[in-house]
């Protein structure tokens, strides 16, 4: 991949606003907040409201009295996983997925623009469960936000197990489709939210496509201005050279690899490039890779039938336990090779599982002077994106297994971890006695004082926080933080509750404290069943924060233990204690 175009290309840089915890820096434009894995239904387009209409598509007189509310851009789809649709291990082939995910997504974009769609491109994707065979994957798409001639689809994928009837959230995805009529471009009518899951999605909408016009130009800023990490200076005997990883394969578009317009499928090109990126990647560690991610797919023109398509793939990156293969595409027609156009580019993380599915540690590579060190550098700032938006959970079988509260972190060298335990509470009550900050300190030893500064709504509360001093300084710390919840917005969704650090005027920095930051931090709650709740905490910090994140996480499994243990038990004394403010809930 000599050319510097190949493996470049916009991403999705406001992944975070849909990822767990973090979406609370944009509380007040969101207006919700939206964990990633499945905590908060975004695309499900249902209510309970039976009375609602829709402008675009008549009165609600037409639907039946019992019928629900349904977004009139919603398609679903339903496939069952055959033995030719999965890889060697007997898995659905994430190449199959991606052509359903499409064909779906395009089919909800066409409902609402009247006429032919095409992909512009596919943003990250996160995989968080694996799909077999003889079970059902249900693919949901609708159409958050129509701008000019482009649109936003919002994608969810569940597996189903026809036997047991269990299912599991698989991906979320979004996609960006572009309105074309006789080869002109299609001016949208808009989309008319009109639930709050719709409010929330068209308003988070446009921070996203902001975020995407900005990306090439955030990986210059953070590669000039952020310290990445590399192991350029290593010792070059232990490492892989990047060359031996470099796939190159050329496909010839036929009619079946065709849409209904008669332009190459999107969904086929991208399940060729997760093809040769899943061999790039066997080349490095020798095994069967596991594909967890997905940075955006960024379709830059159309190819048709009787086109050559090149793919390419290599390694860029090589991390502790994960790699980045960066892909690239070029048509051409057999007439004129030499004019090849540079159709798609992605970047996929891959990990190796061990047979207890835990990430097998990778070696380095050594990438080749110029280009192949600028892609190296690029992958290292792509990684740093990624870690803020967490996509990559490992459970650390080391600390806490032995016990009911259960450690995760995402790569060891970076303070992002959560923490789990089921409690015999009701997840309303629950919610009602973590989100009062004020109680912590009845549970938290690291809270040692917490006054209610500001009430800003019913839902929103500021207030300053004292902990004890950490080792090795003479002052206790204060935070001023943003505590912030958010109901369920449909069955299946947790409730969730926020905290990050702001700054307020009426509290500055004093001589008397050392001013502490969290970044992120706070608790997922799942109903698992009658008077039973799953407990997650989520934490990202700079070092500055609390003592229990400032030394080896590894060594900290009796601290983590004893401050859940403490929860639990704070919360089985009090479940049928609620705060009166809490009431109405």
């Amino acid at each position: 991949m000599e050319a510097r175009e190949q493996l470049e290309g916009p991403s999705q840089a406001a992944s975070f606003l849909g990822q767990e915890v973090l979406a609370s820096q944009n509380l007040k434009s969101c207006g919700q907040l939206r964990p990633r894995n499945g905590i908060a239904s975004m695309f499900s387009g249902r209510t309970s409201r039976k009375s609602i209409s829709h402008p675009e598509h008549g009165d609600a007189s037409a639907m039946a009295e019992d019928e629900e509310y349904r977004n009139p851009t919603e398609v679903q789809m339903s496939q069952l996983v055959l033995p030719c649709h999965t890889n060697h291990r007997g898995e659905l082939s994430v190449g199959q997925l991606l052509k359903w995910i499409d064909t779906t997504a395009c089919l909800s974009a066409e409902r609402h623009a009247g006429c032919p769609c095409v992909t512009a491109s596919m943003d990250d994707i996160y995989f968080d469960h694996t799909i077999s065979v003889g079970q059902v994957v249900n693919i949901k798409a609708k159409v958050n936000r129509a701008f000019n001639s482009s649109m936003e689809v919002g994608i969810q994928v569940v597996s189903e197990d026809l036997c047991s009837e269990k299912q599991w959230n698989v991906c979320k995805a979004l996609a960006t489709f572009v309105a074309h009529r006789e080869l002109s471009k299609v001016k949208l009518k808009q989309v008319i939210p009109l639930t709050e899951e719709e409010k929330t999605e068209h308003g988070v909408a446009a921070e996203r496509r902001r975020m995407r016009l900005v990306y090439a130009d955030t990986i210059k800023d953070l590669l000039s201005h952020c310290a990445i990490q590399d192991n350029l200076d290593k010792d070059c005997s232990n490492m892989v050279p990047a060359e031996t990883t470099r796939v190159e394969s050329v496909e010839l578009v036929l009619p079946p690899h065709a849409n209904h317009q008669g332009n190459t499928f999107g969904g086929q090109i991208m399940a060729w490039m997760e093809n040769v990126a899943t061999i790039a990647a066997s080349r490095l560690c020798h095994a069967h890779p596991t594909l967890k991610a997905i940075e955006m797919f960024h379709f830059r023109g159309p190819s048709q039938v009787g086109d050559r398509l090149v793919l390419k793939a290599i390694v860029n990156n090589a991390f502790k336990h994960s790699m980045e293969v960066g892909v690239c595409v070029e048509a051409y027609r057999q007439e004129a090779e030499t004019q090849r156009r540079h159709i798609n580019s992605a970047f996929m993380t891959f990990v190796v599982l061990d047979k207890d599915d835990q990430p097998q540690k990778l070696p380095w590579i050594r990438p080749q002077p110029g280009e192949g060190e600028r892609r190296y550098r690029e992958a290292s700032a792509r990684r740093k994106i990624r870690l803020d938006s967490p996509g990559l959970w490992y459970k650390n079988e080391t600390t806490l297994c032995a016990t009911q509260v259960h450690l995760y972190i995402l790569e060891e060298e970076f303070l992002s971890f959560r923490l789990e335990m089921v409690v015999h509470v009701d997840a309303a009550q629950v919610f009602t006695l973590l989100s009062d900050l004020c109680r912590r300190q009845e549970w938290d030893k690291h809270y040692r004082s917490v006054e209610l500064v500001q009430q800003v709504d019913e839902d929103d509360a500021i207030y300053h926080v004292i902990s004890p001093a950490l080792s090795g300084n003479t002052k206790p710390q204060d935070f001023v933080i943003l505590a912030s919840r958010r109901k369920p917005c449909d069955n299946g969704d947790p409730y969730v509750i926020a905290l990050r650090s702001v700054t307020l005027p009426t509290h500055p920095e004093t001589p008397e404290y050392q001013r502490g930051e969290t970044l992120c931090s706070g608790f997922c709650l799942w109903r698992e069943g009658d008077q039973l709740t799953k407990v997650s905490y989520y934490n990202q910090a700079t070092p500055g924060f609390l003592n229990y994140v400032t030394t080896n996480v590894a060594g900290l499994s009796t601290e983590f233990y004893n401050s859940f243990k403490a929860c639990e038990t704070f919360l089985l004394d009090n479940r049928n204690d609620l705060a009166p403010s809490l009431q109405t809930l």
